[in-house]
């Protein structure tokens, strides 16, 4: 009797363990190991499952079950909404000649400054200094810095 304590205990635990791992490394997939440990825990509590190699097979299925059934649904709920978004001919290399907004001052040979670019903050660089709140166009995209001058 004590052993089934004890499991329950220690299973409860590893799911709010890997509940709490979902929080430092998101992708919404531990969170369903941490399900299936919870689920596992209410088995053995409930007398369903008693051996090891039982709570195993709870923990697994449970899990993958989860994992399966419920992660569209959550990445639905919890991912973030893009506010800008691309047209449907173009992609994200495909970003010269659009315009954007400086939000922190951009000046030469510095990486400090950023604009905002469909919605999204980008680290900006350009040849000449440019204030903030001035409307610029996209030259080029380096990797996640837009290479930006200012509209004439």
């Amino acid at each position: 009797m004590f052993w089934s304590a004890a499991a329950e205990l220690l299973w409860f635990i590893i799911g709010l363990i890997l509940l709490l791992a979902e929080l430092a490394l998101p992708g919404l997939v531990i969170i369903f190991f941490g399900i299936g440990a919870w689920i596992t825990a209410l088995a053995i509590w409930l007398g369903v499952v008693t051996s090891f190699s039982g709570q195993l097979v709870t923990f697994l299925v449970s899990s993958v079950l989860a994992l399966a059934l419920f992660r569209k649904q959550g990445m639905s709920y919890f991912g973030g909404r893009v506010s800008g978004k691309l047209r449907p001919d173009q992609s994200l290399d495909d970003v010269k000649g659009e315009k954007a907004v400086v939000v922190s001052a951009i000046k030469p040979q510095s990486l400090d400054g950023k604009v905002e670019f469909n919605g999204t903050v980008w680290a900006a660089e350009s040849d000449v200094e440019i204030a903030p709140g001035v409307v610029v166009e996209v030259v080029e995209r380096i990797n996640l810095t837009l290479k930006v001058k200012p509209l004439l």
